[in-house]
């Protein structure tokens, strides 16, 4: 299997930077929230009485270290996910080569 070409790979790169700027030109005004956040208003509109089940073990002190934790958390995701794909493309090559 041939990697991409430079062309290639600098049109997906101008994708996806496309796809992270288009949305904040279209709706300038918009409020991009989360969905928890969404799902909160809903349930208090629906059942004003509502108690949730359990509450939060530890509660960040702000907004932008909830948001770094989320960062954080995503990332360490995504590096899991990414070594195990390295490491099964590696182990393949490796069966080639033998």
């Amino acid at each position: 299997m041939k990697p991409f070409g430079k062309w290639t790979r600098l049109m997906i790169a101008c994708a996806v930077i496309l796809l992270a700027i288009i949305p904040l030109l279209v709706n300038k005004q918009a409020t991009f929230e989360g969905a928890d956040g969404q799902a909160e208003a809903m349930i208090a509109q629906i059942a004003p009485d509502y108690q949730p089940w359990f509450q939060n073990l530890l509660e960040p002190p702000s907004g932008e270290i909830e948001s770094l934790l989320f960062a954080l958390q995503a990332a360490i995701g995504s590096g899991v996910v990414f070594f195990g794909i390295g490491y099964m493309i590696g182990k393949r090559k490796q069966a080639q080569l033998s």
